[in-house]
């Protein structure tokens, strides 16, 4: 909802552009830290970017800037070699979203960090509602949960951190599930986007940083009706919810605010109409679509039910 609010207040006449006055700009901006292989980074870095407008059910996005920011203490040699393969990621999936990259800026900095702008112009009909959720929707889940435990435990095997012996992990499981984390942050949401337009869907947003809740909790609080979003299941990649559980609810996964990039869209739909959206959906991507919840009348917020149910996602990547 902030982006919404940004684009109205951004001073953009569509008439100084020979546009229809129903012509409305969005504008969104993504900046993070990396860790993953550079190739990736820069194919999930604009995925992440791009996701904020496929949340809105924008499809089409009209320009790219990339942003990067060159850690101060590497070599020249292995600048070259990161900008390099950051910059040849981030256009393969500007490329793959129909888009293009017009500019950017790249700067100095203590950190690896990487980030772009994705701009828009659309009518309004080319947008999905986002604020009208009401009692008997449901909720759909387009990517699994656990991106930031299998990132995290990955690391450790790499590090040789003392966790993979004391939590007595299986490497190859911990493997399988970071193969399936980076496909999953490079694939774009765009087919969820039209799906979202296709089926009118009520409101959808990404889930990223805040987790699976603080995103729900952030809709659910941006609607029209007095609605609670109900988060009956949670489907985690598989062994995630294994180290977690081993951590005493390591990372909050369980609590739904553990952090994912480039994470899948939360849509809320009517009852009837989810199937249909579920079935195609799997049928363009080709990977499973979750029903997660249910959207009931109550205070405007989101909660985990008692009784949350975990439903483990079996890897089917297994090549990095």
């Amino acid at each position: 909802m902030k982006s919404i609010i940004n684009r109205i207040k951004s001073g953009f006449n569509p008439n100084d552009y020979g546009l229809p006055a129903d012509f409305l700009l969005t504008r969104l901006t993504q900046m993070k830290g990396c860790g993953c292989k550079v190739p990736r980074a820069g194919r999930i870095t604009c995925a992440n970017v791009l996701s904020d407008l496929y949340a809105m059910g924008v499809v089409n996005c009209d320009n790219m800037l990339i942003l990067l920011g060159v850690p101060k203490d590497i070599s020249d040699k292995e600048r070259d070699v990161v900008t390099t393969n950051f910059f040849d990621g981030f256009k393969d999936t500007a490329v793959e979203a129909g888009t293009a990259i017009r500019g950017g800026q790249t700067v100095r900095c203590p950190w690896l960090l990487l980030g772009g702008v994705a701009t828009s112009v659309c009518s309004a009909n080319e947008m999905a509602v986002v604020d009208e959720a009401r009692p008997g929707d449901v909720l759909l889940l387009t990517k699994p949960l656990g991106g930031q435990v299998a990132v995290n435990s990955y690391e450790w095997l790499k590090m040789g951190n003392s966790r993979v012996k004391e939590l007595n992990l299986n490497e190859a499981r911990i493997v399988s599930a970071y193969q399936q984390v980076l496909e999953q942050m490079c694939r774009l949401n765009r087919n969820a986007a039209r799906m979202a337009l296709k089926y009118g869907t009520h409101a959808s947003t990404d889930v990223t940083g805040f987790g699976i809740l603080g995103h729900a909790d952030n809709l659910a609080k941006a609607q029209k009706a007095e609605v609670q979003f109900v988060i009956h299941t949670l489907p985690i990649i598989d062994y995630m919810a294994e180290i977690s559980k081993a951590m005493g609810n390591g990372f909050n996964l369980f609590s739904g605010t553990s952090a994912e990039t480039s994470g899948g869209l939360l849509i809320a739909v009517e009852k009837e109409k989810a199937e249909h959206l579920r079935t195609e959906l799997e049928q363009l991507d080709g990977f499973p679509v979750w029903l997660v919840g249910d959207v009931v009348s109550g205070l405007r917020g989101a909660v985990i039910a008692e009784d949350v149910k975990i439903v483990s996602v079996a890897s089917r990547i297994h090549l990095i």
